[in-house]
């Protein structure tokens, strides 16, 4: 599957590109002098701040909820799209999340 390029640009205009798969939502052909460049909708920025966002809600989910965990750790790839931003990318089959929450001992809250 051939890779294609979308190009972001960033708040301070700055670009950002960015490698993709050809056949990725968003993408379409765009001719130019130097190769074959989409261009993103959103500045990378906003994309991240969309995957920031949705990190800060999945850590208050877990640190507010009746489990309490002494640690929250939360994995999760991200997609870049030429029209929607950022996604959580997936796995071959579904999409990728990753949490670990972690409780000490009561040995290790003493040692504190």
């Amino acid at each position: 599957m051939a890779d294609g390029l979308i190009r972001f640009s960033t708040d301070s205009g700055d670009s950002i590109v960015v490698q993709v798969e050809q056949n990725a939502p968003g993408f379409r052909r765009a001719s130019r002098a130097d190769g074959v460049v989409a261009e993103a909708t959103a500045t990378f920025d906003s994309a991240l701040r969309t995957v920031s966002r949705a990190a800060e809600s999945a850590l208050s989910t877990f640190r507010d909820g009746a489990l309490k965990p002494d640690g929250v750790e939360i994995e999760f790839g991200i997609s870049l799209n030429a029209e929607v931003g950022a996604v959580i990318a997936k796995t071959a089959v579904e999409g990728h999340l990753t949490v670990k929450l972690s409780w000490a001992s009561k040995s290790q809250e003493l040692e504190r």
